[in-house]
């Protein structure tokens, strides 16, 4: 303590403490630090640590207070009778932490009864116990005499084991009238020095110059170390070599195999002998001799030794080179050792309770352990865990130290006892770990609830399934054992639908299968939720619920539907193309729709049945129908085509719609040949032909008759210049004129007649015609009003009525029911007996004609 300037005084020690409370740990624990200088002999007093704690001495005794050390090296000793530390070995900063300025032995006080720990640290400080020291104790340099002004020339510098101010803090060189020093600080705190050349050299004058270096730390007292500089003046050489860089950074992987070349320098010359170039290591310590090469010629770098990055992280390494003429340059190479993920996690239990009650309480501490690991950076970072699904947690206290604490309530039902395996992973690639197996023995309530395998369930069932149908099965776990593991399940009950869930759904409370009650409609349902019940048989009763979604599957069960054109069983509606129409032209467009969804509502349009030299085609997406090509003459004026829609299901459905097309450019051209559309139906033409012309005659006579009775009522009327109007609800009769001579229809004409049996009145009334471009409809007696509208012809009405008390009506009803032929007669004329005939005969020829499916529209034409 008195040798090298070691001016400490033993009682002056510095102390601070700063307590940190642990979070899981069962007491408050803390931390202390204490400051001594290195050297201080065996036995000296480092702090009264039961005084600094709050303790009692004898707490020291009680509780088997113990100094550990996760290191095994101790440095600190407990004397548990007075409560001091003392210095256990003698402490030398240098040897303990090296070049590291800021130098702490850590250790850790342990009590028991009730467990306690404290953190201790010890900050060493340096005295000034060693001298500055030249490598050599001789530098000979070579020199040219042609070297420039401002020249400089590196030097070994001296080495101090000493930190702060006890290491080297200057240098001076004797005499300067050739040199001056340059003394520069580089970034780790050491001191590069270089000699500069202020003043010419001349060989033929001074072949040697000899120089004193003297090197001073910074200590009381202060300490020096001289080195002796021999400069020889070479002659010629005028170029020095210079390294391509200042400095080489590179790295290298500890463990490395030896004769890996970590890196390459090289130096260039402009002198015309730079082939003779050399490299050296300069001012090498044995350490770096012992790791590191260089090749003289080549300057490749290479691995010797074993690097461990656990001793050394980095290397920085003064490279020289030389050429024959004695001119040099330096350069320095920086080695970053690469760490290697090559030391396990190092458990240490330091304390345990092997045996744990029932009813402890969570949080309760089971162990306290310390976990070491040697590496750094992702290598040295430690998770420690435990065995998943167990009570217990891994908590963090301090640094490296953890407690094993209770997570929850333990249950001896389910496990008597708990092999706990602890491991330790450290975040190297590949990453280490080490294990330790603890064994405890515990105790038994029901205190697991049962836990579904899956967080929610989803499952799919096509429509139309038959009921008691599986549709999937939900599966829990209990923990527990016994009647307390026996699970049960339910459905927990709600509306769907405004029905009860359970008149959808059914579950077998034993396996948990659940099945459908009935038969489910995408179209109506397409997907519901339900939440399903896990309970098991303990006391009290715990359950679990989970949420279970139904998925409808879509099938293709609905065929698709047409919108337009509407069909109308006995209508004859037919679209009109123009002779003139272009190629393109559109016609019409079917509209359908399929209920279905998905790929069973995508819809495709096809032509099934067309006229030979096909005109139309449709459209396979939009169903529109256009022309293919120009009409001619050839072309039928109706056409009928039938398009099928079909929709993508497998199997696919489709429907049918049959669209009437007539090619013409005026309605009266239509009209006449409209007339002989047909159903599709055939019957007996040979038979059609006798009752159509039955039908005529019986037509004949009761126009001749209406004929006779109009022309009373028209005499009467004169006579007594009475005027009465028919009723608006009186039966239609559907009549055309002949076709004129130069083949067009001028007028379309309705009339209501009315004939009575015993007055000598009738009515008859004569109602507007309609215009050429109004397409008829012989089964609804409507009108389908085309685009082109013509000028009207100018109303003509004629009524006559007369008065009338009792009446005979024939009606006559034809395909639909709906539509019907009225016929009066009066029977001033004809007798109610007559008339009861030729009832009689539509009648029966109306019968005939409704098992044979011959509509009144074909009659009525011909």
């Amino acid at each position: 303590m008195e040798s090298g300037g070691k001016g400490w005084r033993y009682g002056s020690l510095f102390f601070y403490t700063a307590c940190a409370l642990a979070l899981f740990s069962p007491r408050v624990t803390g931390q202390i630090r204490y400051s001594i200088p290195e050297e201080m002999p065996v036995g000296s007093f480092v702090g009264n640590i039961a005084s600094d704690l709050g303790l009692e001495p004898k707490r020291l005794i009680s509780g088997k207070a113990r100094v550990f050390t996760a290191d095994s090296s101790e440095y600190i000793g407990l004397d548990k009778e007075n409560g001091h530390l003392v210095v256990k070995n003698k402490i030398d900063r240098e040897e303990l932490c090296g070049e590291i300025s800021a130098c702490s032995v850590s250790f850790d006080v342990i009590l028991e009864n009730p467990m306690e720990l404290y953190r201790v640290s010890v900050d060493i400080q340096d005295i000034n116990d060693h001298s500055p020291v030249f490598p050599k104790s001789r530098i000979e340099q070579e020199i040219s005499e042609l070297a420039v002004l401002g020249a400089r020339f590196p030097l070994e510098s001296a080495i101090d084991p000493d930190v702060g101010v006890n290491t080297v803090q200057k240098y001076t060189l004797q005499p300067t009238d050739h040199f001056k020093l340059n003394v520069q600080n580089g970034d780790d705190g050491s001191k590069n020095v270089e000699m500069v050349l202020h003043s010419p050299l001349d060989r033929e004058k001074k072949q040697h110059h000899n120089l004193i270096l003297t090197a001073f730390d910074g200590g009381k007292p202060q300490r020096s170390a001289t080195v002796q500089i021999n400069i020889i003046v070479l002659d010629v050489n005028d170029n020095a070599p210079v390294f391509t860089q200042s400095s080489y950074k590179t790295s290298v992987v500890e463990n490395a195999p030896k004769s890996t070349i970590v890196t390459k320098v090289s130096a260039t010359d402009a002198d015309e002998s730079s082939h003779g170039i050399q490299y050296y290591f300069e001012h090498a310590t044995s350490m770096v001799k012992a790791l590191f090469s260089i090749d003289a010629d080549s300057g490749e770098v290479k691995v010797i030794g074993d690097i461990d990055y656990e001793k050394h992280k980095q290397f920085k390494i003064k490279v020289k080179t030389k050429d024959h003429g004695g001119l040099t340059d330096s350069s320095e190479i920086i080695i970053d050792v690469i760490d290697v993920n090559d030391n396990t996690p190092k458990i240490t239990i330091m304390s345990f309770s092997s045996a744990v009650s029932e009813d402890a309480a969570p949080g309760t501490v089971i162990a306290m352990i310390n976990v070491q690991d040697l590496d750094s950076g992702d290598n040295n970072k430690i998770t420690c865990s435990i065995d998943l699904n167990s009570p217990f947690k891994i908590v963090s206290s301090l640094t490296n130290y953890y407690n094993l604490v209770t997570d929850s309530e333990l249950d001896r039902e389910q496990t008597a006892e708990y092999n706990i395996t602890i491991t330790a992973v450290d975040g190297g690639n590949p990453p280490l770990s080490s294990k330790e197996i603890l064994n405890l023995k515990l105790s038994d309530v029901n205190d697991h609830t049962p836990q579904f395998e899956q967080e929610s369930y989803n499952a799919f069932i096509a429509e139309n399934n038959p009921p008691s149908t599986t549709i999937l099965t939900v599966k829990a776990i209990d923990m527990d054992w016994g009647q307390n593991a026996k699970i049960s399940y339910f459905l927990i009950d709600r509306d769907l639908n405004g029905a009860p869930l359970a008149s959808y759904i059914s579950i077998n409370s034993e396996s948990g299968v659940i099945y459908s009650e009935k038969l489910f409609d995408y179209e109506q349902l397409k997907s519901f939720k339900m939440q399903v019940k896990a309970q098991d048989g303990g006391s009290p009763l715990l359950s679990n619920n989970v949420t279970v979604n139904i998925i409808i599957k879509d099938q293709n069960d609905n065929a698709p539907q047409v919108l337009y054109p509407v069909q109308t069983g006995a209508s004859v509606v037919a679209e009109i193309v123009p002779r003139a129409a272009d190629v393109g032209y559109l016609v019409t467009k079917v509209v359908a729709v399929d209920v279905d969804s998905g790929q069973n509502a995508w819809l495709s349009y096809k032509l099934q049945k067309a006229t030979d030299r096909a005109l139309f085609e449709v459209g396979l997406q939009n169903g529109e129908i256009r022309t293919v090509r120009q009409v001619t003459d050839k072309d039928a004026v109706k056409q009928k085509l039938t398009v099928v829609v079909e929709d993508n299901g497998q199997p696919s459905r489709s429907a049918v719609v049959s669209i009437n097309v007539a090619v013409a450019d005026s309605f009266p051209e239509v009209l006449s040949e409209f007339t002989d559309f047909t159903h599709e139906k055939q019957y007996n033409d040979s038979l059609t032909f006798y009752l159509i012309l039955a039908l005529a005659v019986v037509s004949l006579l009761f126009i001749v008759s209406i004929i006779s009775i109009i022309s009373v009522k028209i005499y009467r009327w004169r006579q007594n210049k009475l005027l009465y109007k028919s009723g608006a609800n009186l039966p239609v009769i559907p009549y055309y004129p002949p076709v004129y001579a130069d083949g067009t229809l001028q007028h379309v004409y309705n009339y209501e007649m009315c004939g009575t049996t015993d007055s000598r009145m009738s009515d008859m009334k004569f109602i507007r015609p309609y215009s050429q471009n109004t397409l008829v409809s012989q089964s609804h007696m409507g009108t389908v009003q085309r685009e082109k509208k013509e000028q009207e012809v100018d109303d003509l009405t004629l009524e006559f009525s007369f008065s009338n008390t009792s009446q005979y009506w024939c009606t006559v009803n034809t395909i639909p029911p709906t539509h019907a032929l009225i016929l009066s007669v009066d029977t001033f004329y004809l007798s109610q007996a007559f008339m009861k005939r030729l009832c009689d005969i539509y009648l029966n020829i109306q019968q005939y004609m409704q098992y044979n499916f011959i509509t009144m529209q074909n009659i009525k034409h011909f």
